[in-house]
This record gives structure tokens, sequence and C-alpha cells, in this order.
């Protein structure tokens, strides 16, 4: 397509075009459409869409790898003339991504490619007739091909866009320019991806209108979600419409977007929020507008442009998200605690468009530390198997030639001019490259999934152990001049993002964030360990086995203290050198501790949470890890009451102060009413796993869940509960009720599967799987 003269964030979308002739056996036969695209593209075949795929080809990491898709599109031609027109815009390739909003990440100028194939008896058909099926002909791109800008004036994924519906008729052809460069000669990059498609998801119904003394109309459709709104009120020729899509109403009900907007220290003026769609009406009853060109994440829309009463019955919020299957269900007597599950599903919709990112409106990047944190409950959620798998590619795609871990994948939108330091590599981050292939083979068991995702999950733990044995932390060489035997093990230099976001606690870039760092470092290495055990790959099982042995050791050796003597037991206590509740949970979690240090350390979790008045502090990285660490250490009515609690910072916080999602910040609206950061973040929806592995109790005995282990652990107060859980091997469902009799549980899980049931009065019962029904009396408080 042609180079566009406009600025990023503000280009068209083309259009191009071709024609052909099909005999009557052609326009009665089969025929596929095989596409792909620099930037995302719609395909049309005589006027009629082809397929309900959004965003396509998808994000990826284009210089490595790039999807391609296949539609059936029997039965859409005609005998005599046909048009084949396929729409293009700058997406992911070209378009303005991330937070820092920077263009052309991939390259100046877009491209497509497409291959109708008429003839074909199936999508998978061969590519000739020597097997004495049809002849097959094929229309490809190249000479003859037009272009034009067509009604899409402006098209950007963060940005918005804007549909003129004046220009409709008035496209100007000409001929189209055969892309020549070296990404696009590049075939070796073409390939099917491993994840669901995107697609249009739930429709919400415009819920109320509030028109404002501006002639502003604020339209709200109940809940967060990412998508666009289709309109059909689009009001007589030459009306321009704005819609502007944001989260919260201020105190005059107006829009607001001030929570959003942010500046780094080296930028002046904060970064643009976007998400503006523009729509020109030609007067036309029946119009209706859909922009596919973008996406925004919003509870609300302001329309500006209207001198009339919209109505709601022509406007529809449409989720666009990846077609992922719901996988798990929750409910239990608690009605504040199936709101909080709801926020976390509904943050999570949000946030899992082609790639897992962070918030749908401000930076819509694929956070490798968000995915890292959510990637165990999301996979209650739906079955995102070939998701992740897809995601872990681009992350692979991206790893440096030093094994470095970057933030973001596909690592788009990134300010090469920030002076910034090199922000990439940062444990809990990283670790992203280990954590989410060990939880998806725990959820899933596919062995192959996880041998592809091997090498970059070893590059990544011998790119730690190298940093770590290059150097230390300032403090550390100041404080112990000879490096000591455990100093090569200690992970405390580079940039570190360290636990992030704990309340209370202002980040500092300069501070050792080594107790953090290390934790981590011993957690992937024992990972690849037993990855490798897996893979038959022995002498990496051995040596990443003693790496993470020698890991830990050098953590406790740095880290853990003892003090006085306990007067009970006359053994040593033991402290951590930085003793937040967040080290503790990492010491717990992550089998840091030998077996006589873990109830010390347990019970030093324990003894600051309860003297932060049972509220949480843990940051980024631990919240989501912190009540299952308290049931496993034997203080799940701890947990409870950490769940529970409704002061900040705390979950139960969200659900009073009517949030629709997960909150980036705990604050997220504070007691004045105010908002604060992202008000559609998944990470600290984690709490979610939780609900299904504790409250509930479905758990996987095996990967995949081939063998089941059923284990409810209640507390709290809540008396009953009903979840569910679809598996390869078919659906887990369990229910629990506490009565005056005592506790009972009943459910299914496959038959012919393993399965454990675990009552809380400590009775197993074995099991091969079917229907189940076990009681016993509540054991005493």
């Amino acid at each position: 397509t042609p180079t566009p003269t406009p600025v990023a964030g503000n280009r068209p979308a083309y259009e191009l075009r071709t024609h052909l002739d099909a005999s009557a056996a052609e326009a009665a036969g089969s025929a596929r459409l095989t596409a792909t695209a620099h930037g995302i593209y719609e395909a049309f075949l005589n006027g009629e869409r082809v397929g309900d795929v959004e965003l396509a080809p998808g994000a990826t990491s284009y210089r490595k790898t790039l999807y391609v898709q296949t539609w059936d599109v029997t039965g859409m031609l005609r005998e005599g003339e046909n048009e084949l027109r396929l729409v293009v815009s700058d997406g992911w390739f070209r378009g303005r991504c991330g937070a820092s909003r920077i263009p052309d990440n991939y390259g100046e100028v877009t491209a497509v490619i497409a291959a109708l194939t008429l003839g074909a008896s199936s999508p998978d058909a061969g590519t000739g007739d020597e097997a004495g099926g049809p002849a097959v002909r094929r229309v490809v791109t190249g000479p003859g091909w037009e272009v034009t800008v067509g009604a899409i004036t402006a098209a950007d994924l963060m940005d918005g866009q804007t549909t003129d519906l004046l220009q409709l008729g008035r496209e100007k052809w000409q001929p189209a320019t055969a892309a020549d460069t070296p990404l696009t000669r590049d075939r070796t990059r073409l390939a099917v991806s491993p994840g669901p498609p995107t697609r249009p998801g739930e429709l919400l119904p415009a819920l109320q209108i509030f028109q404002l003394p501006s002639g502003r109309q604020i339209v709200d459709f109940g809940r967060m979600l990412n998508g666009r709104v289709r309109m059909a009120d689009l009001g007589p020729w030459g009306t321009r419409l704005t819609l502007t899509h944001f989260e919260v109403r201020n105190a005059d009900g107006d829009m607001t977007t001030d929570h959003l907007r942010y500046a780094p220290p080296f930028r002046k003026e904060p970064y643009p929020i976007g998400q503006v769609d523009t729509i020109i009406s030609r007067g036309v009853e029946g119009d209706v507008v859909e922009p596919r060109h973008t996406t925004h994440g919003f509870r609300y829309v302001a329309v500006d442009g209207a001198n009339w009463p919209l109505d709601p019955d022509l406007i529809t919020a449409v989720e666009v998200r990846s077609d992922l299957t719901q996988r798990g269900g929750f409910t239990c007597s608690n009605l504040d605690v199936n709101r909080l599950h709801a926020r976390a599903m509904w943050a999570w919709r949000s946030n899992s468009c082609e790639v897992p990112t962070d918030c749908p409106q401000r930076e819509r990047w694929g956070y490798t530390g968000d995915f890292q944190v959510f990637a165990r409950t999301a996979a209650f959620f739906d079955d995102i198997a070939g998701f992740a798998r897809k995601w872990l590619r681009s992350l692979a795609d991206e790893q440096r030639e030093d094994g470095t871990i970057t933030n973001v994948a596909p690592n788009v939108g990134v300010d090469d001019d920030s002076p910034l330091p090199d922000l990439d590599g940062a444990a809990g981050w990283g670790d992203a490259a280990t954590i989410v292939p060990w939880e998806m083979y725990r959820a899933y068991g596919d062995v192959e999934a996880l041998a592809e995702a091997y090498p970059m999950m070893r590059r990544w733990v011998e790119r730690v152990e190298r940093v770590a044995a290059a150097g230390r932390h300032p403090t550390r060489a100041e404080n112990h001049p000879e490096w000591r035997e455990h100093d090569r093990f200690l992970w405390d230099t580079g940039f570190q993002w360290g636990e992030w976001a704990e309340p209370g606690v202002e980040w500092d870039p300069q501070k050792d964030y080594g107790i953090v760092a290390t934790a981590y470092f011993a957690r992937s290495a024992r990972i690849v360990a037993d990855t490798a055990e897996i893979l038959g790959e022995r002498d990496d099982a051995v040596r990443f086995g003693e790496l993470a042995d020698r890991v830990a050791a050098a953590w406790r050796a740095e880290f853990v203290v003892r003090t006085k003597k306990s007067k009970k037991s006359g053994k040593p206590l033991i402290r951590l050198t930085e003793s937040t509740q967040a080290n503790y949970v990492r010491a717990l979690a992550f089998d840091l501790l030998t077996p006589a240090q873990r109830a010390d350390a347990a019970a030093g979790l324990a003894s600051l949470i309860r003297r932060n008045h049972y509220r949480l502090s843990t940051g980024f990285l631990a919240t989501g890890l912190l009540l299952p660490t308290l049931a496993d250490a034997g203080y799940l009515e701890l947990a409870y009451e950490v769940l529970l609690q409704r002061e900040e910072p705390g979950w139960m916080v969200m659900v009073e102060r009517g949030a629709t999602s997960i909150w980036e910040e705990w604050n997220g609206i504070d007691a004045e009413g105010r908002p604060h950061g992202s008000q559609n973040h998944y990470a600290k929806g984690a709490v979610s796993t939780f609900l299904h592995e504790y409250v509930a109790g479905i758990r996987p005995a095996a990967p995949g869940y081939t063998a089941v282990e059923i284990a409810p652990r209640p507390g709290g107060g809540i008396t009953s509960n009903r979840s569910f859980l679809e598996t390869a091997g078919g659906p887990i469902e369990l229910g629990w009720r506490i009565t005056d009799e005592g506790f009972r549980m009943w459910g299914e899980t496959p038959p012919g599967v393993p399965t454990t049931l675990r009552l809380p009065d400590g009775r197993v019962v074995e099991t091969t799987g079917g229907k189940y029904s076990e009681s016993c009396p509540l054991p005493a408080a």
C-alpha cells in the first residue's frame, strides 16, 4: 500500500481489490481464501465480509512469526464477475502501540498477501489436481490489484477509528504497489497460530444514557470491557459524532481520564489517552458503524455531536477478545466473594485480546509480570492452552541473544530513545519464561508445549546465572569487600522492579532487591530442573537441580538470620533480614527454607499480618500467592480474614466501592470517590486461585488433571460452594455444604481418573472417578 502522509495514529485503512470472472462450475464449487498482513485486515467477497475473525492476523512478533488465516468461502462466489476486497490498517505492525504510543514498530508500510483458491475440495486440500479432482485456479495478490482509501479515514488500535460514510462511492482507485522488503520476502515466518482467533464476544446493551448540560451524552454499559461500540443512531447527513471511551464518571457525572494520564521522568507532557472514535453520517436510515480496526477499554462512552436524545436500543457495546472457552466456575454462600470472583473474570475477559494485557486502555501491553502472576488463575477461568502457547512463542521470539526476557511480548511500542536504563530482564517479569510454561503443564499436561518452551526457559536461567556471578550490588560489595562463597548465587544487580507496588512503600530503583530476585532465581532453576527431568534431559536435570539447591542455600545464608532461642522449644528462631509479608510468602511458596525453618517463617508471616490489622501488605508479585501460602502453612482462618476484611488494602474494598473489574491500585476508587490508576487490571484477581483450589478445593494431583484431588478448606463463615472445571478427561463437579449436622460434599470426576477426596476432618477417600458423596463432622475450631 502507498506510503501514507498522515501522522501515526491518524493513518487511514487502505482498501485493495481485484476482480475475477468465475465460471458456473467455479461459482458452485468449493473455494477458500488464505491471507495475512503487515497490519490488521478484513476480507470481503462481493461486499460480504469473510468470516467473523477480528484483528487478523493478530498480535505477533512480526520479525520472527506471522500467522496466516484460511477461510472456507464456498458459496460466496457467483457466476461471472466477482470482487475480492481486502482492508488493511496499521494494527500492531506500525500503529501507536503501548504506553508510550511509539509507532512503526516493525515497519513503515502496511502490506497484505492473499490467495483465493477455486476448486479446492476443503481448506486442507492439496495445491493441484494431480489426484484427478477438480481443476484448481488461484487468484493472488499481485499485478492488476488496485488500492484506495475508503470510509475508514483513520485507524489505530489505541487512538481510535474515524469512519466517514460520506466517502462511500467516492473512492479514487489507483494501481497497488508490490511490497518488496526483507521482511515481506521472508516467507519462513509464515505459520498457523496455535491459539484461538479473536472474535466478538458478549453484547452489552446501553443501560442508561445521561444528558449533560453541555449537550454531551454519557452511555453506561454497566461494566468494564474491552471492545467497541456498535452505533446505529447516526443522525442526519454531515453529523459528526465523537465517541470517547472511558472508565469512570467524575463528581459532575462527566467523563474523566485524569487517573490514566502519566508521564515518565523524561517527558513534560503525559502520554495521550486515545480511545476516540469518530463517525461522519451520510444520513441514510439503516447505516450501522462498528469500528473493527480498533478496540478500547471502557465502561462508559461520551458521545459528542448528537443534538437529539440518543436511542439506547441503537447503541451496543461489543466485547472483543480471543475466542476462549470458559472452563471453570465458582459460587459460594458469600455474595461479596462471588462478586469478587466475577470481577476477576471480567478483568481477565477485558485483558485477553490476542495477548494477556495489563490493562485494555492505557498500555495494552502483554506484560510478562502480569501473566506470570495470573496464568494459573486464568487456567481456571478459560481453556487458555493455545492462547498461552501463542504468547509464549512471542516471548521466545523476543528473547535476546543473551537470554534476556523482555518486559512485554510482543515487544511493541518500546521507546528506544528513552534515557531510562534497560528495564528488561527483571526478576518476576523475566521469570514468566519458566513459570508460565510450568503452570500450563500443570493445568494441561502437554509435554510437547513444555518441550517447545524449554530452550527459552533454559536460556533465561543461564542468563540469570551469569548475571548473578558477574557482580554484586554496591551496598553488598561495600559491606563484604571480599567475595564469599555464596555471593555468586545471589542475583542483586541489573534493573529490578522488586516487589513493586507494595502498599505504603515507595519504589527505589537504586535499592538492593536481591532478596526478591534471588528467590526467583531459585524458583526458575528448580522449574528448569523439573522440566528437564520430564523431557528426559538427565544432564540438565542434575545441573539445574544442583543450581537450584545452591541458590536456595545462598538465599538462606544471606537473608535468613537466627534470633534468640524459643522458650517453649529451645530451638533457635529465625527471621528474614527484610521482614515483609512478600518475602515470607516467597520463602514458603518457593521452598527456600529448610524444613526446620518453615514453622518459624510461617509464624513470622502471620505475625506481620496480625500487626497490620489483618490487612495484606504484599505487592505485585506476592499478592496472588499470599492466601494459598497461609493455608498451606496452617493459617487457614487467617487467610480467610485477610480475604474478607474491608479496609484498604483489600479485595472487599473493590466490591464495596462499586468496581466492575479489578483495580490496578488498592485505592482505585478512594474513600472520597476519586479514581486512581487503571480500573481494569487483572493481576490482583489472582486471589481467585485461592477460591478454586482452597475454598472449592479442586486441584490437579497430576499434570493435566489425569489424577484429581478434591480437598475443600472451608472457613470465613462460608457455608456452601458449587464449582466446576472442564478438563481434557471430562468435567469435574463439586458441591459442599455446612449444616448443623456437619460437612457434606458431593460431585463427580471423570470416570477412570484417580481421585483423592480429602475431607476437613482429615479423612481421605480414594476413588477411580465417577460420582461421589461424603460427609464428616466439622473439626473443632
